[in-house]
């Protein structure tokens, strides 16, 4: 029976996909598993079940010995991103992101293993094709008002872990844990990039830089076949609310460690390591480009071809905290958590290559590199959480988590507004009987703030739930 429970859940895990989130602490969410995320996100030196593996792994040995659970998640986040520049407005259309997850763990004497599949975060917004702050622009040459292409203008990015851990009690005061995890990441993109931000970064490097045999052609071009440029547009969607058109594939380790300093008080801390993916990638991608000129004279030039996005990875992250527990009824948490934004998130890199496609015309087999500055910061995440046992069977719990903003204003695009700080939440935890317990959370994000290079006033804030029911096999 365990060996068929087992096969079973590797299966449903291998069949998961990443499911595209809109993450609150940059891309990451503020806590994993209901437990954790009811306590402010804290989860370094106290048991948060399961989501252990994508907590500490080393608090996975506060199972009980000989025994094995499946544990299965939902989580929701409900994001309200506003855009405001000038007297134009509009609301991003992405309100609601639903995340499944499952897991099974066993301990067996002093080693406890298993796995488990979740989304770890990304973003994401969608304005529609009727955004009127997308609708008009600055072309290259400086004409004002130019119109842009009019049609869907939305990002998503996901990234989803299939997790193998293993705790090892040490002594009976000290665990050691450890995960080997498979990463998968997703991304949709439809955007549209004004005249004059694509010749700033074309002729000055502002703002990011262009290059390429499809830009040489282009600037060849440039005063005989082409008189001005009106927008770019950038173009890899789908569909599916699992996947993203483009994708990439790699790995990651988390370490943890946690240590009884008495009956009371528990220390604890974890390193997560900056992840190894491929570059993500489709062939079904669109460049599109408009503007004045003889090149345009049959409207809009697209060219079919590959895209790939370099250099994505998901950051390393290094947290510790502390554990007390005055009495049997009391919990009180606190961590501190620091993510290396700044070494992954420098630059947003892409190069499309044309198909040789006879409709691509003289662009087949050109190349044209686009890499936009982003220069995040790196993020201290503060967390303190607390929990109150009403009785036997149920759990009561608050917490909340500070951060700072890791984007840069300069930089901060509309598409990609991860700009939210601080948390306030709560939930419970209830147990069902000697097997079967649930737990559930809420969070509360308030409304953050910014103005970009461009002027655009930004603001975000979020409410999200977690569900989590976990059962002993």
């Amino acid at each position: 029976m365990i060996r068929k429970t087992t096969f079973s859940v590797v299966a449903l895990l291998a069949l998961a996909n990443a499911t595209p989130a809109f993450a609150t602490n940059g891309m990451n969410l503020e806590g994993y598993g209901a437990r954790s995320m009811s306590m402010g996100g804290t989860s370094s030196a106290y048991d948060t079940g399961n989501s252990a593996v994508m907590n500490n792994p080393a608090t996975l040995g506060y199972m009980k010995e000989g025994t094995q659970e499946l544990g299965l998640g939902m989580r929701g986040l409900h994001p309200s991103v506003k855009v405001e520049h000038g007297a134009l407005s509009d609301k991003s259309d992405a309100t609601a992101f639903y995340m499944p997850s499952i897991s099974y763990m066993r301990r067996d004497g002093r080693v406890t293993w298993g796995a488990a599949m979740l989304a770890q975060g990304g973003m994401g917004t969608d304005y529609g094709s009727d955004s009127p702050i997308f609708a008009g622009g600055i072309s290259m040459m400086g004409a004002p008002g130019v119109a842009l292409s009019g049609k869907d203008i939305r990002s998503e990015v996901g990234v989803g872990r299939i997790m193998f851990p293993v705790a090892y009690h040490l002594t009976d005061n000290t665990t050691l844990g450890a995960s080997f995890d498979v990463v998968i990441a997703n991304m949709d993109l439809q955007m549209d990039m004004d005249g004059a931000h694509f010749g700033n970064m074309y002729l000055n490097g502002i703002g990011g830089t262009v290059g390429g045999s499809m830009a040489t052609m282009m600037g060849d071009m440039i005063g005989t076949a082409i008189t001005d440029i009106n927008y770019t547009r950038f173009d890899f969607s789908n569909d599916n609310p699992f996947t993203g058109k483009a994708r990439g594939f790699g790995t990651g380790l988390k370490f943890g460690i946690t240590h009884k300093l008495g009956k009371k008080l528990t220390v604890g801390a974890s390193y997560h390591t900056q992840t190894r993916l491929s570059d993500l990638e489709t062939n079904q991608a669109k460049l599109s480009f408009d503007g004045d000129g003889p090149a345009f004279a049959g409207g809009p030039v697209s060219v079919n071809g590959k895209i790939k996005i370099h250099n994505f990875e998901w950051p390393a992250t290094i947290a510790a905290g502390f554990a007390f527990q005055p009495n049997e009824r009391w919990l009180v948490a606190a961590d501190v958590k620091v993510i290396d934004w700044s070494a992954v998130m420098d630059t947003f890199s892409t190069t499309f290559t044309a198909s040789d496609d006879p409709g691509n015309g003289p662009f087949a087999g050109q190349k044209l590199d686009v890499s936009l500055d982003q220069d995040w910061r790196d993020q201290t995440v503060w967390s303190v959480g607390v929990e109150y046992k009403a009785s036997s069977k149920l759990a009561l719990r608050a917490g909340a988590s500070f951060a700072n903003n890791p984007v840069p204003d300069d930089y901060l695009n509309p598409l990609f507004p991860a700009i939210t700080t601080n948390h306030y939440t709560c939930g419970f935890g209830y147990r069902v009987n000697e097997a079967t317990s649930v737990g559930a959370a809420f969070s509360w994000s308030p409304k953050a703030e910014e103005t970009n290079g461009d002027q655009t006033i930004i603001s975000h804030s979020q409410t999200n739930w977690a569900l989590n029911l976990t059962h002993r096999l």
